[in-house]
Parts: C-alpha cells; structure tokens; sequence
C-alpha cells in the first residue's frame, strides 16, 4: 500500500488515502453551512484529499458544541449543505459528513472567545449526558437522561442520517470520541449509570450500537459508515485501548467499514504525551487485532510520515487537520515530494 494508491469502500473509491479530518469552525447561524464553508471544505476537494469531512454536524440543537456550531437537524440545513457537497464531488473528492452530539461539553462558547459555558440567558442550554456530572468547572452542570431522552437522540441521529443523504453526502462518520455524548456512554468516568446503558461493558458500548443500528436503517448498503472513538481516555479506570479493540470487533458486522482512531477529550485533566504520529500505534493494534480498516489522525504533518504509515499497513487512510489548515493543497505536495503525479484541475494545470 501507499499515501496514493486508490482504497475500495462499498461503491466508493477514495483516489488516494488522505481525508480531511474534521475541524469545527464555529461559524454557523442555527446550524447553517454557509459561503465559509463551501470555500473552507471546497478548496480541500480542490487540494487533492480524497475524502472531505465536514465538522462535527450536531444532531440537534441542544447537541451542539456551541451555538456557533454547524447542523444537520432541519432540511433547511440539509438544502445548505447541498451545493457544497456537489463541488466537492464535482472536484473528484468525497463528501463525508460527521454526525455528533456533544452531550455534557454542550452549550460552550468558540475557542477565540474562551470556550467556557454559555450562560442560559445568553443563548446556552442545558446539556445532557448519561451521569449528571460536569466535564469540568467552568462547564454546565448536565442532565442525566433517562430512556425517553435516549431514545430521541438515537432518533435524531438516523433522522440525520436520511438528511444526510437528502444533502448529498456518500459518507457519515459516526462521532464517539473526545469526551461527547457517545463518548460518555463509553467510559466509566462519565458514565455511572446502573440501568441497561452503564456499568458493564456491553452496557455501556449499547448505545453506540443503537446508533450505529439506527443509522444502517436509513443509510444505503452501498455508502460507507466510519465510527471515530478516543481509543483512550489517558486517565486510571477510563476507556482503554483493550476496550477499543473489543469495540471495534463489535461494530463491523453492524455496518461499520473503518474505525477512526484518536484519543482524549473526556477528562479536562489528562496527562497526554503529544509527539508525532502519537496516537498511530492504537490505530495499529485496532487494524491488526480486531480486523478493521482504520483511520490514523494526530501530528501527521508530512508527506514521508503520511506514506509510511500507510505503507508500513498501520493504517488504511491518515487524516488530517491542522496540516489541512495550513495548507489545503497539502495533497499536491505530498504527490510531488514522493514523485507521484496527480491531475490538477484544468484551472490549475498550467502551474504544474
């Protein structure tokens, strides 16, 4: 394998193996895409990445990050999305989408204006999450949900998932990472349930395979299904990778065709060695222990990295963020550094 050889998934063909991870933008009015995000995600397309992700797309209202977050609740939103996925697809790239909700990290503002809650009476909300316990202090205190409110989130995400292919998009990524909602359920720190969704290990990856379960009801056989999990939590007592792999063994009999690997985000206080290509050994031992493509993301920021990790069979796609922020054309880049040739647009083909 190699950074520019073709990956089969269902009735797709990603023409090489680098996706745009996603990056919110908090640049949304109730959840609506607008001009930054067709020029945002557009011009990755137009970069050469296979794959285009859009930002983690909230489920419903009350599932956002922060009221700046974009959405896919409403078919006003799906309509949005439209015309930017089909210039995505126009310019040979995927039109991915991922669907979160941000349960008890809900309701904070964007980062540039602190990321610290919300407060009710200046457009926030009350979160939910499976236990009524806060992310950290200057996060609101959440809800615990019961079975009815569960339900209508599993709802919410296969309504969704119909919008979703309303809206043109031939991939969802399933959002179970970085201390969300699904994320929550998962791990032990968050979630103190002693009902059918807590406590034992198949009691607490329940709900991410109702998801995954409902999602399948409505999303065709032939599109792809990711799922993104934190394969650690980096914290004693929390989801660990042993975990991860037996989720990941779980999941691909219910549709699931990649595991996107990275970690953190449930604790505020966790202590993480950030190096380069840090979190690519849990995307390893997933692909080689429980027999699924995964997805490699964190500090991979060059070509020669990007093609070994692939070629070394670590991983089946890397993605990326930051590099893709820094430089959407990243992909044309690579390709020249390892000596591959890539066709450019016509508009840009006199410069190559």
């Amino acid at each position: 394998m190699s950074l520019f050889q073709p990956l089969a998934q269902r009735s797709l063909t990603l023409r090489n193996r680098i996706a745009v991870s996603p990056m919110c933008q908090y640049s949304s009015v109730d959840g609506m895409p607008d001009d930054w995000h067709l020029v945002h995600l557009g011009s990755r397309a137009v970069g050469g990445a296979a794959l285009v992700l859009t930002e983690a797309a909230a489920v419903s209202p009350e599932g956002r990050i922060s009221p700046a977050d974009a959405g896919l609740w409403n078919e006003a939103q799906a309509q949005a999305w439209a015309p930017i996925n089909a210039f995505i697809t126009s310019q040979g790239a995927i039109a991915g989408v991922q669907l979160a909700h941000a349960g008890r990290k809900a309701a904070t503002s964007p980062p540039w204006l602190g990321g610290k809650a919300v407060a009710l009476e200046q457009g926030g909300w009350t979160p939910m999450a499976p236990s009524a316990q806060a992310f950290a202090a200057d996060y609101h205190l959440p809800q615990a949900l019961d079975e009815a409110g569960i339900a209508k989130i599993i709802g919410d995400f296969r309504a969704s998932a119909q919008l979703a292919l309303d809206a043109g998009f031939q991939l969802i990524e399933l959002h179970a990472a970085h201390g969300y909602l699904l994320h929550e359920f998962l791990s032990p720190l968050a979630n103190h349930r002693d009902d059918r969704w807590g406590g034992s290990f198949d009691n607490r990856i329940g709900l991410v395979h109702s998801v995954i379960a409902a999602l399948r009801e409505v999303w065709p056989e032939r599109y792809p299904l990711w799922l993104r999990i934190s394969a650690t939590d980096w914290a004693q007592g929390g989801w660990d990778i042993e975990q991860s792999i037996e989720l990941a063994r779980t999941v691909a009999a219910l549709g699931v065709d990649l595991v996107d690997v990275s970690s953190g985000g449930l604790v505020a206080d966790a202590k993480i060695p950030v190096e380069p290509g840090y979190q690519v050994p849990f995307a390893a031992r997933i692909r080689r222990e429980a027999g699924i493509a995964t997805g490699a993301v964190g500090l991979i920021t060059n070509a020669h990295q990007s093609n070994t990790i692939i070629a070394s069979g670590e991983a089946d796609v890397v993605l990326l963020a930051r590099e893709e922020l820094r430089d959407p054309y990243f992909p044309r880049r690579a390709a020249q550094e390892l000596g591959v040739e890539i066709k450019a647009p016509l508009q840009y083909q006199r410069a190559w």
